[in-house]
């Protein structure tokens, strides 16, 4: 079985920086383990699966190491044209990063999904991989043994050799910093990347939009999450403000594919929507240090996903 300890620290002080991306089926637990090495919310969760959409940067300042965290959509059977170019992201960020790790949630068995992206894993062969066995406080300590044999075999079955098996939780906040030191050591020397207290290098709007987009998505019916999209038209300080007491105006809408998916976001007498935007306000002011006045619309864009024209307005 592939190492499973703290390599020991090298002894020259050389400095490391270079880009690492979790890769895994939807809903593998990326996001969440993304948020906990950064220490703050960079990338959205939700229980949906399938709801990354863009590859967020996540960036980790330590003293002799910058590590930036690629968070990619989950690789999937595509069944739109959406479901295809995030898939065509995935690859390409594959392609341009120094280390590759593949999570896999303890609580469910190696299977078909797992399988389909190991074997397209095993295809890149210079760079490094590190299996990550996500969730484990989930799972008594039988099946998470059981797990790691299981993500060991399918490294050896498909010729791919793991350059660590790290068994993590995010929620539990366990391993996650062991996590971090086992990937630095395997990323190029280098001056950092990005300035000292940069967390993200993704645009505030596309931060706001995908707060906004996570706060619509909780509790909505199954069929929903995939149809939801995002798009801040203008964030503008309001005017005549006293300097001590500034406000953002935010005007934001939500696009849905069917107008009978409009109740669905806004609600009875608009209850919905009120809560989506009181919960995103709270994480979008976290985010921007600053008051804010948030005004959502709902919108309809017929089978956007489907539709070239409307990917590219709305940002694929």
């Amino acid at each position: 079985m592939a190492p499973m300890s703290v390599r020991k620290p090298e002894t020259e002080a050389t400095h490391r920086a270079g880009f690492a991306c979790f890769v895994g089926r939807p809903n593998a637990g990326k996001s969440t383990l993304t948020n906990a090495l950064v220490g703050q919310k960079v990338a959205i969760t939700s229980n949906r699966p399938q709801t990354t959409r863009h590859t967020v940067r996540g960036i980790v300042h330590r003293p002799e190491a910058q590590l930036v965290l690629v968070d990619t959509p989950g690789l999937h059977k595509p069944r739109t044209l959406l479901g295809e170019r995030l898939n065509d992201i995935v690859r390409t960020t594959w392609a341009e990063v120094d280390v590759i790790g593949f999570c896999l949630p303890a609580d469910q068995k190696v299977g078909p999904g797992d399988r389909f992206i190991a074997k397209e894993l095993a295809g890149i062969k210079k760079t490094p991989k590190i299996a990550i066995v996500t969730k484990t406080d989930l799972v008594d300590s039988k099946t998470l043994a059981e797990q790691l044999v299981a993500v060991d075999r399918i490294g050896q079955e498909l010729g791919i050799e793991w350059a660590e098996i790290v068994p993590v939780s995010a929620v539990g906040d366990k391993q996650v910093q062991l996590l971090a030191d086992l990937i630095v050591p395997l990323l190029p020397e280098g001056p950092a990347l990005y300035p000292e207290g940069d967390l993200t290098d993704e645009p505030e709007q596309v931060m706001v939009a995908e707060l906004i987009r996570e706060a619509a998505l909780e509790g909505v019916r199954d069929e929903l999450p995939h149809s939801i999209a995002v798009v801040v038209e203008e964030m503008l300080p309001r005017e005549d403000r006293p300097a001590d007491k500034p406000l953002l105006d935010i005007h934001a809408n939500v696009y849905i594919e069917r107008p009978s998916q409009k109740g669905i976001i806004i609600g009875p007498k608009g209850k919905r929507l009120k809560e989506v935007g009181i919960k995103s306000r709270k994480h979008i002011e976290a985010l921007l240090g600053t008051p804010v006045f948030l005004d959502l619309h709902v919108k309809v864009a017929k089978d956007w996903q489907r539709d070239p024209r409307q990917l590219r307005k709305l940002g694929f």
